[in-house]
């Protein structure tokens, strides 16, 4: 009788139809009780391009010793990646947001194909976190997903540094503010080891929302990825993915309705990335919960802002472990009404039992009491207006600049804003407006993190402001509005705008518009030539005629 456990592989290994293939098992090192027992897929997001994934092949080789020493059997497959922070700026940061999608049906597709028992993915960058979720959800097996950690800081006298420091640096030597040996002394020390960019920027902003939303163990994301506990942490996923088996405990079981709010919670409290809406949207959807744009702003409103973390704030990711780890933000999350306690997590614990392992470090002051928020509202506000009428997304964590009035400076294309920046083309005041790098229009939605760094780094974060279809990396800060939506491609305002109109964006109105009638601007779109697609066959091509709107998520979903 096969093990009961083996409630999907059993259709692959057993019985005397199988034998080809557990003939072919065999020829690479798997015997008869190894392919007894059930068969656990480990989804690797490794790849030798980046820092973020850098140390998940041996994370993985700790797993699979975790799945064998707990009853199962693993089984290695990998995916791609692409780094955000290395191809920011350039033609191949199109790629990052495609990738989500690429990595996310990579695993559906070789969890369906070899009809795996249960799935533990190992993910760390950005995309390869919201992916590796929706992996799990769309297969919907007993699942596991586990966060590689984050790099620690870099110093410079004294003083810790991440790569949002290298970013601004650039615009501080296009400024002439520091000079070419300063630069480089930056660049050489901001990261000095392997991880995920070390800030609350969206790999550690999702790693967050992660363990919260349940599908990962408590106590298991804020391990920095070089540190020794991370291999304890691997080995222990195999157990917990082995007792999710015997449960019959699902993803789909852990990320519901209420849960989704509990994440949300945690990006609002910490001052996440705002790139956290596109994914937990796309991640809904795979999950069958309805959770729209407007649910974000709704719920930073009533939570606040706990975290005190780059790239607003004065912490990197690695203090959040030595003050007590994403436990403790849950628990503070819990203790103060900001989530639902009663949720279940991967562990078959509710979020409430499993926070409460929390250990607060004394006299710590990244993750604040209850009664000491740093703001009394979340980092996250949506934005509408005739500008956004599906809705744009601002991070305002860290800062004071909330309104703002000014002309407009269009620019069809990043590369051409970045040049603005760095060639003393913007002046205080103005309202950068970058359009057609939305999720068809760029394709792919390039995240800005040369841009909006190189205004900060311009000494000009305060008294600039920018607005776009595209999107921002974690590390952004500023009044920077981004997944403006529809996009210009597809017919939306911002292909309107012209160059001295007068835009106006306020965070407390939660108004984003242009000083145009409506007549003015259905005239302007109705002239509007859009420029063909940049793409006419490949992934690209694919990608631009299947994604949705920014505001859904940008997903290759089919209607």
């Amino acid at each position: 009788m096969s093990n009961p456990l083996k409630h999907a592989s059993a259709t692959i290994t057993d019985g005397r139809d199988r034998a080809p293939a557990r003939s072919m098992f065999k020829a690479i090192g798997f015997t008869d009780e190894d392919l007894a027992k059930p068969i656990i897929g480990i989804a690797n997001t490794w790849i030798e391009t980046m820092p973020c994934n850098f140390t998940l092949r041996d994370l993985a080789v700790k797993v699979k010793e975790g799945v064998r020493a707990a009853g199962g059997t693993p089984m290695e497959f990998n995916t791609i990646a692409v780094s955000d922070g290395i191809t920011m700026g350039t033609e191949g940061m199109k790629g990052s947001l495609v990738s989500r999608e690429i990595v996310a049906d990579s695993i559906e597709l070789a969890a369906r194909s070899y009809m795996f028992d249960g799935l533990i993915a190992l993910v760390a960058c950005d995309k390869t976190i919201p992916a590796g979720a929706m992996g799990l959800a769309r297969v919907n097996v007993p699942s596991v997903l586990l966060y590689g950690g984050s790099i620690l800081p870099g110093q410079i006298n004294g003083v810790d540094i991440t790569i949002q420091d290298v970013f601004e640096a650039v615009g501080a030597h296009a400024a002439g503010k520091i000079s070419d040996e300063e630069l480089l002394e930056i660049e050489d020390r901001a990261c000095p080891g392997a991880g995920a960019c070390g800030g609350q920027y969206t790999a550690n902003t999702m790693a967050t929302a992660m363990e919260v939303i349940g599908i990962s163990p408590i106590g298991t994301a804020s391990i920095p990825a070089v540190d020794p506990r991370k291999d304890d942490a691997g080995y222990q996923a195999g157990f917990v993915l082995m007792e999710a088996l015997k449960a019959n405990l699902r993803p789909r079981d852990i990320m519901k309705r209420k849960a989704f709010e509990n994440a949300v919670a945690s990006v609002a409290a910490t001052g996440g990335s705002t790139n956290a809406v596109l994914h937990l949207l796309a991640l809904a959807r795979d999950c069958d919960v309805d959770l729209s744009i407007d649910d974000f702003d709704a719920i930073s409103e009533r939570t606040p802002l706990l975290v005190d973390l780059k790239p607003g704030g004065k912490y990197v990711a690695a203090d959040v472990d030595k003050a007590g780890g994403i436990q403790l933000i849950a628990k503070r999350l819990v203790e103060g009404g900001y989530a639902d306690g009663s949720q279940m997590t991967v562990t078959g614990a509710t979020l409430a039992t499993a926070s409460d392992i929390a250990v607060e470090t004394p006299g710590q002051d990244v993750i604040r009491a209850l009664d000491k928020p740093i703001k009394p509202t979340g980092g996250l506000v949506i934005l509408k207006g005739n500008l956004a009428p599906e809705g744009g997304v601002v991070k305002v964590a860290g800062s004071g600049h909330l309104r703002h009035r000014g002309p407009a400076k269009v620019f069809e294309n990043e590369e051409s804003a970045m040049q603005a920046v760095t060639g003393g083309g913007i002046s205080d005041g103005d309202v950068l407006v970058i359009r057609y790098e939305g999720p068809a229009g760029g394709p792919g939605m390039r995240e800005m993190l040369g841009v909006t760094a190189g205004i900060v780094g311009a000494g000009l974060g305060e008294t600039v402001a920018l607005l776009t279809d595209g999107r921002f990396s974690g590390a952004t800060r500023g009044l920077m509005v981004g997944h403006v939506a529809p996009e210009a491609a597809r017919g939306g305002p911002i292909a309107a705008v012209r160059n001295g109109d007068t835009v106006v964006i306020d965070c407390a109105e939660r108004r984003l518009d242009v000083e145009l009638t409506a007549e003015e601007i259905a005239a302007r779109l109705a002239a509007v030539e859009t420029p063909p697609a940049r793409y006419a066959s490949g992934v690209f091509a694919k990608y631009a005629k299947l994604v949705s709107s920014s505001s859904l998520g940008a997903v290759t979903h089919p209607v």
